[in-house]
């Protein structure tokens, strides 16, 4: 008999003469290897795609939340002067809900008033909470 080497680890004992089938194919635990492989890069990419999910939620609530804050800090740009809601001090805006997030954005804004050099600086502040809080601040100079 002479042995005949088929791969580095599993030698073929074969009878001169004898023809023997070609068995191809993976074995089990070349299978298994393959297998254990594909699930790390599976779960490598399940927990890809749940942070950009979670990205894209706090880009979406931060952009809702800049709109809430500049719209409202436009408002008060165009008040008046000696409007009673430009008063020195912090206002309570109440809250808005932009349909379809879910969220609710807490609204409130401080004024602090030069007298003598003639302007007041309006800080407009929006706070939410999507599972941890957040805030937004806008600032404008108003002059007279």
């Amino acid at each position: 008999m002479k042995r005949k080497k088929v791969n580095p680890v599993f030698f073929i004992l074969e009878k001169e003469g004898e023809k023997r089938l070609n068995k191809k194919g993976f074995t089990l635990l070349e299978v298994l290897v393959a297998l254990v492989i594909l699930a790390v890069g599976l779960l490598a990419t399940a927990k890809m795609e749940v942070t950009s999910v979670r990205g894209n939620f706090f880009s979406h609530y931060l952009m809702q939340g800049s709109i809430v804050a500049q719209d409202r800090l436009e408002f008060l740009d165009n008040l008046p002067y000696s409007s009673p809601l430009l008063a020195a001090g912090s206002h309570s805006d109440g809250t808005a809900n932009i349909p379809g997030s879910g969220i609710v954005f807490n609204r409130l804004y401080r004024v602090t008033d030069n007298n003598p050099a003639g302007y007041k600086i309006i800080n407009y502040t929006v706070t939410w909470n999507d599972g941890s809080n957040r805030n937004i601040v806008l600032s404008t100079i108003r002059s007279q």
